[in-house]
């Protein structure tokens, strides 16, 4: 259960994640970059793996947050419209909302990262990491249905992967400092789901 002072323990151990990577994350640390007093954090969250899962169920709220209206992640569709739909309803959020997690959100996408890494040596936390992935991901699957996807399942993997692909090379790749443009991430995905859904699609 999320509360006030769970949820400024979670946002600092974000920050602590993103800043110093997983080494840099200890109950002491999060006190003190919190502003809170000494134990407080192993007050709420006794060791370092539940630490760990309220990070985790931290950033997907704050990812959907970030992201705004036009979807609910970083990496993830809208909500799926009636079909028939345009091309544009899946591009136009989905552009922005990628954009925003290799610029304004960075810091959360670093996160993430790390927490991904944590998570392929804690199956306890690998528990918790793919259930908030799958939450991102079942937009995808619905909005590309709607678009008349032929597998629907599949193509938002393939989707979800080049999402993830980007943000790693923009904020922690070779081009981290040289970020593409919304106008150029909408191009790129215009291109890749016209590919996945058919020449008809525009």
């Amino acid at each position: 259960m999320s509360t006030p002072r769970i949820d400024v323990i979670a946002d600092a151990a974000l920050g602590l994640l993103a800043e110093r990577g997983s080494r840099g994350l200890t109950h002491r640390a999060v006190d003190e970059a919190a502003g809170l007093p000494p134990g407080s954090t192993s007050n709420r969250a006794r060791t370092r793996s539940a630490l760990l899962e309220l990070a985790v169920r931290r950033l997907a709220v704050r990812e959907a947050a970030h992201a705004g209206p036009a979807g609910p992640g970083p990496a993830v569709a809208p909500v799926a419209p009636v079909a028939p739909v345009a091309l544009d309803v899946l591009v136009e959020p989905l552009a922005r909302a990628v954009h925003a997690s290799i610029t304004t959100g960075r810091e959360l996408t670093r996160a993430r990262f790390e927490l991904a890494l944590e998570a392929t040596r804690r199956p306890e936390l690998r528990v918790a990491y793919d259930a908030a992935g799958r939450g991102f991901r079942a937009p995808l699957v619905a909005a590309l249905s709607a678009l008349g996807a032929a597998d629907p399942d599949r193509q938002a993997r393939s989707l979800a992967a080049w999402c993830e692909g980007v943000q790693f090379r923009f904020v922690a790749g070779a081009e981290s400092a040289d970020p593409p443009t919304e106008a150029e991430l909408r191009a790129d995905l215009a291109e890749l789901l016209r590919g996945m859904l058919g020449s008809e699609r525009r």
